[in-house]
């Protein structure tokens, strides 16, 4: 139940089509980027800057980002608190028309 996340520079990834966000660094993960750049699937939001933090999709893309996971995470944490609230308040419309009825 999340939104669209900003991961930065204007680009936006549907936040429930992601499963993990992690950093870069290790050895597996450039060969995922390599594999996913060899299948078509990465995709590269980095603007030319430093990759810090790579997605990857329910559709097995792997999505470059140059902002940090935390940051990411943080997005990630406060748009589903802001689609709970909106749920929230969404049920207690229909309950008040309900209940006005």
């Amino acid at each position: 139940m999340y939104g669209l996340i900003n991961i930065g520079f204007g680009n936006v990834v549907i936040g429930d089509r992601v499963i993990v966000i992690v950093n870069p660094e290790s050895a597996p993960l450039k060969r995922l980027k390599d594999g996913a750049r060899d299948d078509g699937k990465l995709i590269d939001a980095t603007y030319g800057r430093r990759t810090r933090s790579i997605l990857i999709t329910d559709s097995n893309h792997v999505i470059l980002s140059a902002i940090q996971p935390e940051t990411i995470a943080e997005r990630f944490q406060s748009s589903f608190e802001d689609m709970e609230e909106a749920t929230r308040n969404a049920e207690n419309k229909i309950r008040t028309k309900s209940s006005k009825s």
